[in-house]
């Protein structure tokens, strides 16, 4: 199971489920991350949290722990 934490700089990842619940998983949905939307990661700060991604032609920041709980589709 590939999550957002785990793709480099440069590389694209496609949504396929955000496994947090509540007001994070609600949180998400009011950025713009859901089922289908290709993700970029645009750079991780020094020390690996947070990271800076790029969607929906604006960029997010999250914290790792947070990228976990966003399941990206298999081979993307």
């Amino acid at each position: 199971m590939k999550t957002l934490n785990n793709l480099r700089p440069g590389e694209i990842g496609v949504v396929d489920r955000i496994t947090a619940g509540g007001a994070l998983k609600r949180h998400f949905l009011d950025m713009g991350i859901t089922k289908g939307v290709p993700v970029t990661m645009e750079r991780i700060a020094p020390f690996g949290d947070p990271i800076a991604v790029r969607l929906r032609g604006y960029s997010l920041s999250l914290r790792r722990e947070e990228a976990k709980k966003i399941v990206l589709e298999a081979g993307k």
